[in-house]
């Protein structure tokens, strides 16, 4: 006999969910048969409910796959890849409208050369710092920014910034906007992962999925830890069917307390954790499984080397993951380079700024250049969008003798494979890298373009939200034509 209970559960369920389970489960299938390849018709924007299926890109793609190589603490722009001929000839003169209050702390006004030799490169001839030998050889591939910009000097702020779009906590970092337009490939494996050493600063908030369902926020990995991802392995003594058998039976008990909550989207991403949770165990150790390289790729990132073992483990399971489907890759990359520099902001260098970045790039240099010649030659770049930069510059003058304070007025970040052209040099700052001053290019902009070559046109990747549609660029953001092959 049906109770009043049962009754008004079901009812809830049909009033709320209706057609709708099925309509998700047929486009879902359909979706994964190939199937379903309409573009999103102009006008009509994509919007959240609780966890819809995403459509299929609005344009084709040239990226599938994104490796975000994430400096934090940020790089200065006039010691790595913006060559200025003006700061060397002028050190230690005045800089004329400088402001002491640019950065976080109170600069001198003097210009302070770079420590640094640059050469140029390639047939592009791209200006590059002797701190990074190995990514220099890769500089007809990359398209330089030298013109960014970013609205805060402080690193948590400005982190938020370069990843939501906005300085606020409990927005939706830019992975996440990235998996829930287009979901996942591989659905053994996570579509949007986080790898990092020492916490960066802000921890993890900077790449939280904000008011997007849960199911869109990442995976973890811990470079430094014994075990990367926790709770991956199952107790011991248990088998595959015994877990399977507890899964279901939990299952079965969250999706009934489900029924009485339909407008709870978090307890369907939670059901779903512990589905992946399960698949991952299969398929997860493989990924990661570093030493399944052969000892010429190992000894090709730097795995041999102390200083750059770290970030070569995580530059080969970055290039594993993408190969395996994985959507959205960011790593958060850097030694503590000491000179001012704390171990959750190895770029930061307040005191010194070549010792800093001397040890800060050796740790990532050979690293990445593996990085771009290993997805080269298996034929990954053109499909894999790699990015590099911090969350802003360094002032041009000096923060005490040899420092360098933080600077959102201009910074420099490349791209490279993923659709974008290669050997280009856009934008530009002023002669002594202070402030970006031609085709100056905001977080928004971007973003715009990264959606861009994924296939999405950002104006129309939105999610409704306490009553209004939001996107990752807000307001604004306009995609950088002239980066694009």
């Amino acid at each position: 006999m049906t109770s009043a209970r049962d009754f008004h559960s079901r009812r809830n369920f049909l009033r709320h969910a209706g057609m709708g389970c099925g309509a998700l489960a047929l486009t879902n299938m359909l979706s994964e048969q190939g199937l379903v390849a309409a573009p999103i018709p102009e006008g009509k924007p994509k919007r959240g409910i609780e966890s819809p299926s995403p459509p299929p890109p609005a344009q084709m793609s040239k990226a599938k796959a994104v490796i975000w190589l994430f400096m934090p603490g940020s790089p200065s722009q006039v010691d790595t890849f913006d060559y200025k001929p003006e700061l060397q000839k002028r050190d230690g003169q005045k800089l004329e409208g400088a402001d002491p209050k640019t950065g976080f702390f109170t600069t001198s006004g003097k210009l302070l050369k770079s420590p640094f030799r640059f050469d140029r490169h390639g047939d592009s001839g791209a200006w590059v710092s002797e701190v990074f030998p190995h990514v220099a050889k890769h500089v007809d591939d990359m398209a330089f920014i030298y013109s960014c910009f970013s609205r805060s000097n402080n690193h948590t702020p400005a982190m938020l910034e370069m990843n939501s779009g906005v300085f606020l906590q409990g927005r939706p970092c830019v992975g996440s906007w990235v998996t829930y337009g287009l979901g996942s490939v591989n659905q053994n494996l996570p579509g949007f992962v986080v790898m990092h050493g020492a916490m960066p600063r802000g921890g993890k908030p900077i790449w939280s999925p904000g008011f997007l369902p849960k199911k869109y926020q990442p995976t973890p990995i811990d470079g430094r830890a014994t075990i990367p991802i926790a709770n991956l392995s199952p107790r011991a003594g248990m088998t595959r069917e015994q877990q399977r058998s507890q899964l279901d039976v939990l299952n079965q008990l969250n999706s009934e307390h489900r029924e009485l909550r339909p407008h709870e989207a978090d307890l369907a991403a939670r059901i779903e954790s512990f589905e992946l949770a399960y698949r991952m165990q299969s398929t997860a150790p493989e990924a990661m499984d570093v030493n399944a390289e052969s000892a010429a790729t190992l000894r090709a990132y730097g795995v041999d080397q102390k200083e750059t073992e770290l970030v070569a483990k995580q530059c080969i399971t970055a290039r594993r993951l993408v190969e395996r489907g994985v959507r959205f890759v960011q790593l958060y990359a850097g030694t503590n380079g000491g000179g001012g520099g704390v171990a959750d902001v190895p770029w930061d260098g307040h005191n010194d700024i070549g010792a800093n970045h001397r040890i800060a790039a050796r740790s990532v240099d050979q690293p990445i250049g593996a990085l771009l010649a290993d997805l080269k030659s298996r034929g990954l770049l053109d499909e894999t969008l790699v990015i590099w930069g911090g969350e802003f510059g360094r002032t041009s003058d000096s923060q005490g003798t040899l420092g360098r304070d933080h600077n959102p007025n201009a910074f420099t970040m490349w791209m490279a494979g993923g659709g974008i052209r290669g050997g280009v040099q856009y934008g530009a700052s002023d002669e002594f890298g202070y402030k970006a001053v031609e085709n100056r290019v905001g977080v928004n902009d971007l973003h715009a373009t990264i959606l861009h070559l994924l296939g999405v046109q950002h104006e129309q990747l939105t999610y409704r939200f306490n009553g209004r549609d939001f996107r990752l660029t807000d307001v604004a953001g306009n995609v950088i034509h002239d980066l694009l092959a």
